[in-house]
């Protein structure tokens, strides 16, 4: 009897340990539309995010602004889970000594990913929304030297 007991439990913190690995990883699961080459172009230049999964809890972007045939913008970025966390980091060329910048995630649906950073300069907070047709609007805002401030970027597909 005391054999079958014994099994048993190491049979059930073999599956609760299994299980709990399992899902730690399936929370970045919530954001595979990221993946991707999304653009955005107007008269000012041209908004390009790369994104690709790099394994199980991280996801890679670059995103670059060029205006003619100058980078006006470059940036790296890497969205990975930490445990049941989802956590943003931007590193900007020239920028914070290039090093990230984290931003913790607030919200996170099947549509949307919101991240906040409350202490940062610029941008406090950071928004990702899936759209119809192979959209994605991206959002930055707050606080910028005194005065509220938001930027929207509507992206399509590549």
């Amino acid at each position: 009897m005391f054999q079958k007991i014994t099994l048993l439990a190491l049979v059930l913190a073999f599956v609760s340990c299994q299980k709990k690995e399992s899902t730690e990883k399936d929370k970045i699961k919530i954001a595979d539309w990221l993946i991707g080459n999304w653009e955005n172009k107007s008269d000012d230049g041209v908004l390009t995010e790369n994104w690709e999964k790099v394994n199980d809890s991280t996801f890679n972007a670059t995103s670059y602004f060029i205006r003619s045939k100058d980078t006006l913008h470059f940036e790296k970025i890497t969205l990975s889970q930490h445990g049941e966390m989802l956590m943003y980091s931007a590193t900007v060329n020239g920028q914070n000594n290039d090093k990230a910048i984290d931003f913790p995630s607030t919200t996170e649906t099947a549509n949307k990913l919101v991240f906040e950073n409350p202490s940062h300069d610029y941008p406090q907070k950071i928004t990702y929304t899936k759209g119809a047709n192979n959209t994605l609007t991206a959002e930055i805002s707050g606080n910028l030297q005194g005065k509220v401030t938001k930027e929207k970027f509507v992206m399509t597909k590549k």
